[in-house]
C-alpha cells in the first residue's frame, strides 16, 4: 500500500475509534506503529511520549506527527497528522449540528458513561506497559514511586498535585543525577 495512504488510514482509525484523548491512544499508536506495522521502536515510542508530553499540543498528534514524518518526511507528518484530527473533527461538527442537548438523550449517555470506563482502562494500560518496559534503575523507580505516592496523596487528602511540576521535578532530579555522575545518563 502507498505509505501516505497507509499513514493516512491507520491514524484516521486510531482517531475514529479511540475517545479519551491523547493518553488514551497511546496503547493504540503503539499498537499499531510498533507491534504491527514497525514504523518505529519500543524504544521510540516511549521517548516519542516523552516528548509529545513536553511540548505544545495534543500528545496523540504529536506522536502522529512524528512518526509520519519518519516514515515520510514533511508531507508524512502532514498526512498523518490529518489523519489523526480530521475524524474528530468531523464528529465534533456533526454533533453541533444535529443535536443541540447530545447529552440530554439517555442513550448517547450511557454510551459515554461506559466510554469513561473504557477510557480509564486505557490510559491504565498504556501505563502499566511503560512501567513494564521501563529500564528498572534505582532512580527512574524512585522517581515513578516518589510521583506515585504524590498523585495518591494528592486524591487522598484533596491536594493540588500539579503533572507538569511533577514532571518538572523529575527532570530536574534526573539532570541533577546526570551531572553528579559526571554526565552519564542514569
Amino acid at each position: 500500500m502507498n505509505i501516505f495512504l497507509d499513514l493516512f488510514l491507520t491514524f484516521a482509525k486510531i482517531g475514529l475509534f479511540t475517545f479519551g484523548g491523547g493518553y488514551a491512544m497511546i496503547s493504540i499508536i503503539e499498537d499499531n506503529c510498533v507491534n504491527r506495522k514497525k514504523w518505529i521502536t519500543h524504544d521510540e515510542m516511549m521517548n516519542i511520549t516523552v516528548i509529545a508530553e513536553s511540548t505544545p499540543g495534543p500528545i496523540a498528534i504529536n506522536a502522529a506527527t512524528y512518526i509520519g514524518f519518519k516514515q515520510a518526511r514533511f508531507l508524512g507528518a502532514v498526512i498523518a497528522t490529518t489523519g489523526m484530527i480530521l475524524p474528530s473533527m468531523g464528529i465534533i461538527y456533526l454533533i453541533s449540528m444535529f443535536f443541540d442537548n447530545f447529552l440530554e438523550l439517555t442513550m448517547f449517555a450511557n454510551a459515554f458513561k461506559g466510554i469513561k470506563l473504557a477510557v480509564g482502562l486505557l490510559i491504565l494500560d498504556a501505563g502499566i506497559l511503560m512501567v513494564k518496559k521501563m529500564k528498572k534503575k534505582l532512580l527512574s523507580s524512585g522517581i515513578l514511586l516518589c510521583a506515585l505516592a504524590a498523585m495518591l496523596a494528592g486524591e487522598l487528602f484533596s491536594l493540588p498535585v500539579s503533572s507538569v511540576t511533577l514532571m518538572t521535578t523529575a527532570a530536574a532530579v534526573s539532570f541533577l543525577a546526570c551531572l553528579v555522575k559526571g554526565g552519564k545518563a542514569n
